[in-house]
């Protein structure tokens, strides 16, 4: 048996990457039967059938340290969340639901905003004072003249990173900023829905420096926290960690009780846009549950 990690998966084939190369994979029909889907990012056991033609077969699959549904991808260090300052604009309902998916699976965050440089406004410093007063890692970038991109190499240097965020906020052009030898596709915006083109069809993991890997993932437009108790939604509100235990009630949903400690903050050290997104996505789980125990 020969160790490895799933790198791409097409058409029910899979490729390992492992220490002899890369395998084409077909997987065991007892994954099939076990109801379990290999994914890219999984640490896998495989047995050569044919090492001229780089041909095996996946036979186990370890266990995982997390899972993220879309993109699919699994055992990741650190999401890249991008969006654009500007074309198309950013979009904090997906933000947030992008930073909670990323909080469940304890997976280290960067936030990007990419194309400050056609933001003459600057409008975007809004939403740097937002998310870094809530504690998260957020870098404005240019994949169009290079500024900041070193420090966001620096972040993924030893790390499996999957960079995710809707489509045409630049992606691509951001990984083949940070290493010119990728030339991943790029695509334009459709200025009718200011969302871009798909240019990713499949999830890949792609050795970007050695022994730091990039996740390239479709874009989205909408993501699903259907999973998600509601009464363990502030565990995933960075912000509100040093107050979830000074409310009058230690079940405090911070919605509707009285003397709730994170109420008392919003506006202050809390973001009101951020506690108006907590309450509203807090009130759609909250249908959810209510509905599932009819």
């Amino acid at each position: 048996m020969l160790d490895g990690t799933i790198v791409k998966g097409i058409g029910g084939f899979y490729y390992v990457n492992t220490k002899q190369g890369v395998f084409e994979c077909r997987a065991r029909g007892k994954f099939r039967k076990e109801k379990i889907t290999p994914t890219v990012g999984d640490y896998v056991s495989i047995e050569i059938l044919d090492k001229k033609n780089m041909k095996a077969s996946l036979d186990i699959i370890k266990p995982r340290k997390n899972e993220l549904v879309r993109p699919r991808v699994a055992n990741i260090d650190h999401v890249i969340i991008i969006f654009a300052a500007v074309s198309p604009s950013i979009n904090l309902d997906i933000l947030d639901r992008f930073i909670i998916l990323a909080e469940k699976q304890n997976i280290d965050i960067t936030i990007c905003i990419n194309k400050i440089d056609l933001d003459i406004e600057k409008k975007y410093i809004k939403y740097i004072d937002i998310y870094s007063n809530a504690n998260y890692d957020i870098i404005p970038i240019s994949a169009n003249n290079g500024t900041n991109i070193e420090k966001l190499k620096s972040r993924i240097m030893g790390k499996i990173s999957v960079v995710a965020g809707p489509s045409g906020v630049g992606k691509s052009s951001i990984i083949n900023c940070i290493n010119p030898n990728f030339t991943l596709t790029t695509g334009d915006i459709s200025h009718k829905i200011e969302r871009g083109k798909h240019t990713t069809r499949h999830t890949e993991l792609m050795e970007i420096f050695e022994n730091s890997f990039i996740v390239d993932s479709p874009g989205f437009t909408s993501l699903y926290i259907n999973d998600i108790e509601p009464d363990k939604l502030k565990y995933y509100f960075r912000e509100f960690k040093n107050y979830n235990g000074d409310c009058r009630f230690l079940s405090c949903s911070h919605i509707n009780e009285p003397d709730c400690c994170v109420k008392e903050h919003v506006g202050n050290e809390i973001s009101v846009l951020r506690y108006e997104e907590y309450k509203k996505i807090y009130e759609e789980l909250s249908e959810l549950c209510y509905e599932r125990k009819r």
